[in-house]
């Protein structure tokens, strides 16, 4: 009986937090209103396409503390996002730095390494809690994030391999770390199939194959970086609930940061929007990592002429090899 109950309550907690993240979006237009989703040959929305996150891009991951209660950024710090881009592509421009090295992007100059997206008034992509800012961290999850190794944390001390995260070894960033927008490489490709969606991410070419023919998720001894994705159609929105993670990736910096755990489980909404836009919502809830559930939601907006990179990680990344060497070398 108590564990019925328990599978009750969260249910309904992930259940209550999405409809507050379907809340947060922007009410519809007259002209998406008109707009109608458009359907595959076998009759469920079309949802194909490659959708970069590209865009949003310089958008806070947490709302910053001077824009405390407001989902949008006012006329004048939006005017200010503008001239922001502007500098950027300036920056981007120059054949010389003539001035210091960049810093804050881990990468240093040149400037037009990184991708910087568009100038957006979403104040933060974490849109529940209402403030945009995490929920506080289970006493386990506040012990995993001081004990985190990885290149966004340290760049030498390292024992071994097994040391560093995930994404410094080229394996996965989890669900989480594929889909919110980085630095760069932030394509995401959308197949369908009758019974099956499709999710190919551009950054280490990792490939969600989601049923929707309501089986049953794997066994719980059965877990992965990516998780056992079950999907289903609520009108014209795919409701993607994933769970089975093995607990080794995290939701934040190419999935390197805010480490989540074993008990994971993510609820995603992708809705069509309008021609070239879909609203792409996630609930996270975590237990092992934080005290209640959080979301972000943002928009993809689609590009046909995106061009997927070759994700070839190793070829010619020293990055391991040179901070294990450095290492030994402190250690010496």
């Amino acid at each position: 009986m108590r564990r019925i109950v328990a599978g009750l309550t969260a249910a309904m907690a992930v259940w209550l937090t999405t409809a507050v993240i379907a809340g947060q979006t922007r009410p519809a237009t007259a002209a998406q209103k008109t707009w109608s989703a458009p359907r595959t040959p076998w009759g469920d929305p079309d949802l194909q396409g490659i959708w970069p996150s590209t865009d949003m891009v310089g958008v806070p991951f947490e709302r910053p503390a001077e824009l405390a209660g407001r989902n949008e950024v006012s006329d004048k710090e939006f005017a200010e996002r503008e001239a922001q881009a502007r500098r950027r592509v300036a920056a981007d421009s120059e054949e010389f730095v003539s001035t210091a090295p960049r810093t804050g992007d881990g990468t240093g100059p040149p400037s037009h390494w990184l991708e910087s997206g568009r100038p957006s008034r979403q104040a933060s992509l974490v849109v529940l809690p209402a403030d945009g800012r995490l929920p506080p961290m289970t006493a386990e999850g506040q012990q995993r994030a001081a004990s985190t190794l990885n290149s966004y944390v340290i760049f030498t001390g390292f024992r071994d391999y097994g040391d560093m995260g995930p994404y410094d070894r080229c394996i996965s960033r989890g669900v989480l770390g594929s889909t919110f927008p980085v630095i760069y490489n932030n394509g995401n490709q959308i197949f369908q199939m009758p019974g099956y969606v499709v999710i190919r991410y551009e950054m280490i070419h990792e490939v969600r194959v989601i049923p929707l023919d309501g089986r049953p998720h794997l066994p719980a001894a059965i877990r992965s970086y990516m998780g056992d994705a079950r999907g289903r159609w609520e009108g014209n929105t795919l409701v993607v609930h994933t769970t089975n993670f093995n607990g080794k990736t995290g939701a934040q910096a190419n999935g390197n940061l805010l480490m989540t755990s074993g008990a994971l489980e993510l609820v995603e909404r992708f809705t069509r929007t309008g021609p070239d836009t879909i609203q792409y919502e996630v609930t996270v809830t975590d237990p092992g990592t934080w005290t209640r559930p959080w979301g972000v939601a943002f928009p993809l907006r689609r590009d046909p002429n995106y061009g997927m990179f070759e994700y070839a990680c190793h070829e010619g990344n020293h990055a391991m090899s040179n901070m294990l060497s450095a290492a030994r070398a402190e250690e010496r």
